[in-house]
């Protein structure tokens, strides 16, 4: 009983963690004196301290940090946070964690289909409705996101779903994620100065310097390391079923905190395309390809 009840604590905390990143972002970036540039930096900065404290913390060796990761998924984790931030300062916060939500799903049942994997029709029919649900949601109109914006998510979900398709080679992944947010950061250090000469940013003040630390180091950092730790005893349905709450939390929490209302067009695709994605990510494949 307790074992469970701890379980359901640690997956409601990573999705709340999750879903905070965007309520943080927007909030940075709308509320605050902080351009996207510098949020990304100092995100990744702070998630890779308090990532590497935990695996010294655990492992008692700090030299595993700097052994860990991969460039390729450095790379892949530094898009994903560069066109989140960039993306949040059109975006709502509800808009641009479903469409973060439903491209990385999409690249990662892409990325199946073409590994040989063959799904079943109620999956087709899935996928095929997210991604129609997600075009309609982005297509012109009076209610629809700004397209520049959209594009920058989207780009942001091709990253994170590379990232997490990198991520499956095996290793600790709290000590993996540790090792890929320091290489992210070290390349993003390097790229500071001539984003800042082509697109100018203003100093950070206090405020939004202190929500880009707290989405890098309790939202993500420790929200990452709270994830890895449930889904070990999560089934893969569960885990799914889960993620699925993530949009939903994100959109209250730009409600709450920002006043954003929430469209009727953005209630119908958003409901559509969570109805895909379940259906894509958890009804049972028929058999993969030999």
């Amino acid at each position: 009983m307790l074992q469970s009840l701890r379980l359901t604590l640690l997956t409601c905390l990573a999705m709340l963690a999750f879903a905070a990143n965007s309520v943080l972002a927007r909030l940075a970036l709308i509320d605050a004196e902080i351009g996207a540039g510098g949020f990304t930096l100092i995100r990744l900065v702070s998630g890779a301290i308090v990532l590497a404290l935990i695996v010294i913390f655990h492992r008692r060796r700090p030299i595993l940090v700097i052994r860990s990761g991969s460039w390729p998924g450095a790379i892949a984790l530094l898009t994903y946070a560069a066109f989140f931030s960039y993306a949040y300062i059109a975006l709502p916060t509800g808009t641009g964690a479903i469409i973060l939500f439903a491209t990385v799903q999409i690249v990662m049942l892409g990325w199946a289909i073409l590994s040989g994997e063959r799904l079943a029709a109620l999956q087709w029919f899935g996928l095929l409705l997210a991604s129609a649900a997600l075009i309609w949601l982005v297509s012109p109109s009076v209610e629809a996101p700004p397209l520049l914006g959209a594009f920058a998510m989207v780009l942001a979900g091709i990253g994170w779903g590379a990232y997490s398709l990198l991520g499956r080679s095996g290793g600790d992944p709290t000590q993996q994620t540790a090792g890929n947010f320091l290489r992210a950061s070290l390349v993003m250090a390097a790229l500071a100065w001539p984003l800042l000469m082509l697109f100018p940013e203003t100093s950070p003040d206090t405020q939004g310097t202190l929500l880009a630390v707290i989405s890098g180091a309790v939202t993500s950092g420790l929200g990452y390391a709270i994830w890895y730790t449930a889904l070990k005893d999560l089934a893969a349905s569960i885990a799914g079923i889960a993620q699925l709450s993530v949009p939903a939390i994100a959109a209250i929490g730009g409600v709450l905190f920002l006043a954003e209302p929430i469209t009727l067009r953005f209630a119908l695709a958003s409901s559509a395309i969570l109805a895909g994605v379940a259906l894509a990510t958890l009804a049972a494949p028929r058999q993969r390809k030999v």
